[in-house]
């Protein structure tokens, strides 16, 4: 039966990290569990903050190195306790352990404003510049067409399509706004300027922050894990990420803001939290509050505060104790409040596609909302290993080498199919508010030119007033101001008697079968853009175009419903719930559950997409849909793979991240698995150190061509009893730390590694201590003398387990007590990607 055997058993049990990389690029910091020594003198927490004494920098983390988890808290607990002296000591003690405790709610409450206004910003700002491709408002430029159109008294409903403000770049210019030279003249415009502002973004990026680029929620995940990206989170990657964001989405890329939102808000907790030395000293705490600013990106990116939590909890955060569950609680509500007080929609709501008007839905229609689950797992699992190709083949060949002239191409060709299709000119944002919202009384869209079911109904102003303004008016031109709904409601009750009430269940009209032809279209342009976008070298949001593709699916399957019940009143199951006329199906809810669906399939989001979705619509009737449709798309996504669009860009880029996401190991054992010791292999084996007898030259030497970056500590090369486990940068940073504090360290001083060496003994005995360690230098500080161990009959299972459970990023191997081997952090990467079929990349498995 295999087992997990810890090397020794103490009082208590502690947790350490240390690092280990045999890759020369990067140094990863395993974990290891460390036990109290009943021989030693010092604990676990004793000898990691002496080594913080003894030996500077080895409290500091170099880039692509992974924390110390536990030396962190080890030196955060040692500060609490002296702030519980000082505090019974003096006032000032006191006042210094109040000001201690409200540190991380100011960062909170910093971080969350910070996100709030950046949101608004973006918002307000990517709305003008989106505008601007089409026109500018001759009475303010700054305004974008909906708000220039509010200004004006001349506006009405009927003709809200000429606002007299707003004039398109054809009536600047040759000053004619229609006609087949303006359309030309407007197209070229549309191109150019969409062209402009993502040649501007792609450049900005390249010169001044490169981590400014993509999405940034692989690198949060890894990041949230304890791995150290410098930069990525500082004050220029969050300025230029803020400014390219706005440039991005405004040049319609099939992107959206959601996910660099995310990213901005963790810039904002992370330059905040360096301000103040409690969590500039301490990445472990410092990364409790990037996981609560992870809520604040989601709450202000969709106005879903809980949804933002749970987001943070399921999708992204490796630790999430309570406190940090109540801290995301905190920040999302500051966010949110400060994002509805900006009101950068104007409507006092936190989002552009907020759906007033609730369909129903029937207990039939489920099957439905379960294909439509269906379908968006087959998008998910499609779109994820379509991108991971072009990703693998931009950065493979010459086109990597090539960013600015990517992203022009790709914009060019988004810009130039968009700009024919109505339904894609303003957007992806446009196009989900758009199809989120059933036809009333106030909708002029194609998709309600609906014909009367009753052919001899006389209700003319209902019939031929939809189809009326259907011609003239696209998605995304009108407002939705308080003047046009007051005239809009004038003219109706001046036309309309009182005694036929309007129906909105109709027979599709010309306009509605021009609408279906245009969505089929937009449908398959955002699939085959979205996929080639989401990568390139600008700010790039994954979760809105992904939501525009389930929409536009969903619309389209809720209008064949809704036709199949209209055309056929008496086939079940609609003769059991719908009656002639009646408002039966919402094709909105449709689009709804599509967009969740395919949302869901791509990033296989559960819980936390459920509450967003239902936050972002205020409809808790939707509930049971969602989740139907979310399940199913999860269930049909997981069985071709269980990878994530985040997971696999992860894996794509050779970042150190353990997910518990990974498929079942392989029976095998963990003997079969190690690094071996030098003489049972042919192949690279495991360099040792002995605890005692070797020479300053001799550890220089083994250290300078061994391409390990930690070194297992024996008794005796024929023994291979072991006594502890030591890194290579700790050993380097001591040794020249010796060699500038003490006198007499050359290449001939003797290297002691054990807290009992034998000459101390002996110089004990003899009276002679100070002699025998004359030309010793001692380097017990810097061991890990309870490293995690297993036997080499342990099964790979458990062995995963335990890197995935404890977060550790090596364990040794041994037989009898005797060192076998080391399994590190990427053997069980090499062996997970075995057991899923995964090619390894030869640049993290070489």
């Amino acid at each position: 039966m295999a087992k997990f055997i810890p090397r020794r058993l103490g009082n208590f049990l502690r947790l350490r990290i240390h690092g280990m990389s045999q890759d020369s690029g990067a140094t990863l910091a395993p974990m290891s569990v460390l036990a109290s020594n009943a021989r030693a003198p010092l604990t676990g927490a004793t000898r990691a903050d002496t080594q913080d004494d003894s030996v500077p920098g080895i409290g500091h983390y170099q880039d692509f190195e992974t924390i110390d988890w536990v030396r962190e808290k080890s030196r955060d607990r040692q500060r609490q306790r002296w702030l519980r002296r000082q505090r019974l000591e003096s006032a000032w003690g006191m006042l210094l352990s109040v000001l201690d405790s409200c540190t991380g709610w100011l960062i909170l409450t910093l971080t969350g404003m910070a996100a709030g206004a950046l949101a608004g910003f973006i918002a307000i700002a990517s709305d003008w510049l989106s505008d601007v491709k089409e026109g500018l408002c001759i009475s303010a430029f700054w305004h974008n067409r909906e708000q220039c159109c509010w200004d004006s008294n001349q506006t009405t409903f009927q003709a809200r399509h000429t606002c007299p403000l707003w004039r398109n770049w054809a009536d600047f210019v040759i000053g004619q706004p229609e006609g087949p030279g303006s359309y030309i003249l407007n197209y070229v415009m549309y191109v150019g300027v969409a062209v402009m502002f993502s040649g501007l973004a792609v450049m900005l990026v390249r010169s001044f922050a490169p981590y400014a680029c993509s999405s940034g929620m692989p690198e949060i995940k890894t990041i949230l894990g304890g791995f150290v990206i410098r930069e990525y989170l500082g004050a220029w990657t969050l300025l230029v990420k803020a400014v390219t964001l706005v440039l991005a989405v405004s040049s319609g890329l099939s992107l959206g803001k959601e996910g660099p939102l995310v990213h901005v808000a963790c810039c904002c907790g992370h330059v905040f939290a360096s301000l103040f030395p409690k969590f500039r000293n301490n990445d472990a705490q410092q990364r409790q509050l990037l996981s609560a600013a992870v809520a604040a990106g989601v709450s202000v990116a969709f106005g879903a505060p809980m949804g933002g939590v749970l987001f943070s909890l399921e999708e992204v955060s490796s630790y999430f104790p309570p406190r940090t569950l109540w801290r995301a609680f905190y920040v999302a509500l500051v966010a949110a409040f400060i994002l509805r007080a900006i009101n950068p929609f104007g409507d006092a709501r936190l989002v552009l596609f907020y759906v007033s008007e609730r369909g129903t839905w029937r207990l039939p229609e489920l099957a439905a909302f379960v294909a439509l689950g269906a379908f968006g797992g087959i998008w998910g699992v499609i779109f994820t290993r379509a991108n991971i190709a072009w990703c693998r083949c931009r950065k493979n060949t010459r086109l990597g080498h090539y960013p600015v002239t990517e992203v022009v191409i790709v914009t060019l060709i988004t810009a130039a199919v968009s700009y024919p299709n109505p339904f894609m000119r303003g957007g992806s944002a446009q196009l989900v508010s758009e199809l989120f919202t059933d036809c009333g009384p106030l909708r002029a869209s194609p998709l309600c030119d609906y014909l009367p079911v009753d052919n001899n109904s006389t209700n003319v102003t209902t019939t031929i007033m939809p189809a009326m303004l259907s011609s003239h008016v696209t998605p995304g031109n009108g407002i939705s101001g308080m003047s046009a709904a007051s005239t809009f409601t004038t003219v109706m009750a001046k036309t309309i008697p009182p005694t036929v009430p309007p129906t909105n269940e109709h027979r599709a009209g010309p306009g509605v079968y021009s609408a279906i032809g245009q969505l089929a279209l937009a449908l398959v342009f955002k699939m085959a853009t979205t996929i080639i976008t989401f990568g390139i070298k600008v700010p790039t949001g994954l979760f809105m175009p992904s939501m525009a593709v389930g929409a536009v699916a969903g619309r389209l399957l809720g209008i064949w419903v809704e036709q199949l019940s209209v055309s056929h009143p008496r086939m079940l199951p609609f003769s059991k719930w719908c009656a002639p006329g009646a408002d039966c199906i919402a094709p909105g809810l449709y689009a709804i559950v599509g967009a969740a669906a395919c949302l869901g399939g791509v990033t296989r989001m559960t819980v936390s997409l459920v509450v967003i979705m239902f936050e972002l619509t205020g409809g808790l009737e939707y509930i049971v849909p969602l989740m139907a449709a979310i399940m199913t798309s999860k269930w049909v996504a997981d069985a071709f793979g269980r990878e994530g669009i985040y997971d696999a860009h992860i894996r794509l880029n050779s970042y150190p991240f353990l997910s518990n996401k990974d498929p079942p190991p392989l029976p095998c054992l963990a003997g079969d698995m190690m690094q071996q010791t030098p003489g049972r292999s042919n192949s690279s084996s495991l360099v040792t150190l002995v605890q005692e007898g070797l020479t300053l030259q001799d550890v220089q030497d083994i250290v300078s061509n061994s391409r390990h970056n930690g070194f297992p500590i024996v008794v005796a090369p024929e023994s291979a009893l072991i006594v502890g486990f030591v890194l290579k940068r700790h050993l380097n940073l001591a040794i020249e730390n010796a060699r500038h504090h003490q006198e007499g360290v050359g290449p001939h001083t003797t290297l002691s590694f054990s807290l009992h060496p034998p000459w101390a003994a002996g110089a004990t005995a003899n009276g002679n201590a100070e002699n025998g360690a004359a030309n010793v230098l001692k380097l017990q500080s810097i061991v890990d003398f309870s490293p995690v161990t297993v036997t080499d009959e342990t099964s790979m299972d458990i062995v995963v387990e335990v890197f995935c459970k404890l977060g550790i990023r090596h364990t040794l191997v041994t037989h009898n007590g005797q060192l076998l081997g080391i399994i590190t952090k990427k053997d069980i990467l090499r062996y997970l990607a075995h057991s899923s079929c995964h090619e390894p990349p030869s640049d993290i498995f070489s």
